[in-house]
């Protein structure tokens, strides 16, 4: 049998222990406590987060979900920082393309590597593509998502669609069918269009990185933000971030934190190849992509902002030091919130009961030790 003994500063489901230690056995956690005077003394400013979870991913350490043939390594890239739950995301891609594309994304799926694929389109608007190819993008087609659920073997898992789309309404039914997760981006709707459609939608939904990929909120044209703002305020919808001080300030990451709270709001990276990789080319589909300063922008043409280069515990990170997020706050939202988004309970948080994910980091939080299922993983840095 396979035992873990941590000490630390814990942030656990139902608070932070500031001297706390964390027993797993077998892959789950089975003590969460105070620690007592005769434990073994934990390092220097340790502190003890669940593993995280992303759920808008395109790749990372030079490899890219979309159109790379060394995929795990994307996976492997954020796990070692952390996340050990995620989706893999695709683009907008022609239908050959992205029926081989989850295919090939199923086999990870199948072997425990990732917990299923998120689809970011076709079914979106082309007029709020952002670095999306508008050549690939196609009115709704109930058709091809089944042919696409088909290719999945039961990994596809979210999607990210335009409530403008043709056969919307079809197409929520047939997610709602496959237990998927509706996300409503890139969309050029108004206000009253997206609350109809997160009110057609009726299940589990999230937005897109909310504030990207979608007009600007105006306060008399409030748009999709001021519509998915206020389904989340209403317990209807959860929100992406990208807060990595490019996609979103950070004093608007805190805004909406104080709007909607944590259990509204999930963390994502939507990473690409370039994350943890030098400046340079780099492709995001069939799309050409020019990194400069940890910047990824479209090479050619409106050099839109293209994926990011951060990874979830990054996020966390800056939300805490620079946003001023509450710690707690902040980890629930890069790991519970969007694990429950996923319908899955037993990862995202550090429980009795809970699977055994859980990341070591410094005072600084930066990871340490990473443990998934149980288990070490390598080269965490």
């Amino acid at each position: 049998m396979t035992q873990e003994f941590l000490r630390g500063r814990v942030v656990a489901e139902d608070g932070i222990v500031d001297d706390g230690v964390v027993t797993t056995r077998d892959g789950v956690i089975t003590a969460v406590r105070a620690a007592q005077p005769d434990d073994a003394p934990a390092g220097p400013d340790t502190t003890i987060i669940p593993g995280l979870v992303d759920v808008h991913c395109h790749g990372g350490g030079g490899q890219s979900f979309p159109d790379s043939d060394s995929v795990m390594d994307a996976v492997l890239h954020h796990r070692r920082h952390g996340t050990t739950t995620m989706l893999a995301s695709l683009v907008s891609a022609p239908s050959a393309r992205l029926l081989q594309r989850t295919a090939v994304l199923a086999d990870l799926y199948e072997r425990d590597e990732i917990a299923g694929i998120h689809l970011e389109g076709p079914f979106i608007s082309a007029a709020c593509c952002g670095a999306q190819d508008p050549a690939s993008i196609v009115d709704g087609d109930p058709e091809l998502l089944r042919d696409l659920i088909d290719a999945g073997r039961g990994s596809i898992k979210s999607m990210t669609l335009a409530p403008e789309t043709g056969r919307f309404d079809e197409l929520v039914e047939v997610m709602r069918g496959a237990g998927m997760v509706a996300s409503i981006g890139h969309t050029n709707a108004d206000a009253t269009v997206v609350r109809h459609a997160f009110e057609k939608i009726g299940g589990p939904a999230s937005a897109t990185h909310l504030f990207n990929g979608m007009p600007q909120f105006h306060h008399r044209s409030p748009g999709p933000v001021g519509a998915c703002l206020a389904a989340a305020g209403a317990g209807a919808a959860v929100l992406e971030l990208i807060g990595d001080g490019v996609h979103l300030a950070d004093d608007t990451v805190r805004m909406v934190f104080d709007l909607v709270g944590p259990d509204r709001i999930a963390f994502v990276s939507d990473a690409m190849a370039a994350a943890g990789m030098p400046d340079g080319r780099y492709r995001l589909g069939a799309l050409d992509v020019q990194v400069t300063g940890g910047t990824a922008r479209l090479a050619e043409g409106s050099h839109a902002i293209a994926g990011g280069t951060s990874n979830v515990l990054d996020i966390v990170r800056r939300a805490v030091v620079h946003a001023g997020v509450g710690i707690s706050d902040a980890v629930r939202a890069g790991s519970r919130t969007p694990a429950l988004l996923l319908g899955m309970n037993d990862v995202g948080r550090i429980a009795v009961g809970a699977r055994a994910d859980i990341v070591v980091t410094d005072a600084d939080l930066r990871p340490v030790r990473v443990m998934r299922h149980g288990d070490w993983v390598k080269g965490v840095y």
